[in-house]
């Protein structure tokens, strides 16, 4: 291989800000959750992680996260081992989880102001921070209000801000849109669209909307049973597939069954 070759492959590296190889998680009983997976996710990329109720997308992402370990195999998260580098690695990343995960009997200043002092932002910026975030999604205004007078949708919009207040490289977005109306649905794909654009965020999502999924991500994996049966791009996907919609696609790839 020339050094030109080597030099490309290593700058190919470089931009891969998650690298899953062959991970594994298995449970008592012999339960395998995911089967020797492995996955690359470029910097600043779009990227959804979809599959059916008891894939094991949701391992992988508690694994991606910190809160699990592997069995075997490893996620790196901006050169970081999820399993050896746990605080590097949360430093990386902001996290919306499906469920809403603020305090309600705070404010929303409250909940931001208290995200920042444990994700260190120093203290001369964390009001700026928050007032330019609330802004962004319309709910400065609102920042003294108590967060369980919000809606579903106000709740998300906090959420989002507050996974971004410590400026990750990485936003995790677990069912972002679930239980949204379409005009919330609509905003908040529009405002992490610029989020990604703007300040090369890079965005791992999962969705069971695959309608979303094939307007925004870049590249797809589907998981299924613990492995991987298909990656690439929507538009690859349906090619693989000879369907028309990812929807569909996505039936043929993992089958028509209903999950529980």
């Amino acid at each position: 291989m020339s050094q030109k070759q080597l030099d490309q492959e290593a700058n190919s590296e470089n931009n891969k800000i998650i690298q899953v190889n062959q991970l594994v998680k298995q449970y008592e009983g012999g339960v395998t959750a995911v089967d020797n997976i492995s996955f690359q996710v470029d910097e600043g990329e779009i990227f959804a992680f979809l599959g059916p109720n008891g894939a094991g997308k949701s391992t992988a992402i508690k694994i991606l996260t910190t809160v699990s370990r592997p069995t075997s195999g490893e996620i790196l998260v901006n050169g970081y081992n999820t399993a050896k580098e746990e605080h590097r690695v949360r430093d990386a990343m902001g996290v919306v989880f499906q469920d809403h995960t603020l305090d309600k009997e705070l404010t929303a200043y409250e909940n931001l102001y208290y995200h920042t002092v444990l994700y260190g932002v120093p203290k001369n910026e964390r009001k700026d921070r928050i007032q330019t975030m609330l802004d962004n999604v319309g709910l400065w205004e609102r920042r003294n209000s108590l967060v369980k007078t919000f809606s579903g949708g106000m709740k998300r919009r906090v959420e989002i801000v507050r996974a971004l207040l410590h400026y990750p490289k990485i936003l995790i977005l677990d069912e972002p849109t679930s239980g949204l109306d379409a005009q919330t649905r609509f905003f908040l794909w529009n405002h992490i669209d610029e989020i990604n654009r703007d300040y090369n965020i890079t965005v791992f999502l999962t969705t069971h909307n695959l309608e979303e999924a094939e307007k925004v991500a870049e590249n797809i994996a589907i998981i299924d049973q613990g492995q991987i049966l298909a990656m690439g791009s929507s538009k690859e996907i349906k090619a693989q597939t000879e369907t028309e919609s990812l929807e569909r696609a996505f039936l043929e790839i993992t089958g028509y069954d209903l999950r529980y």
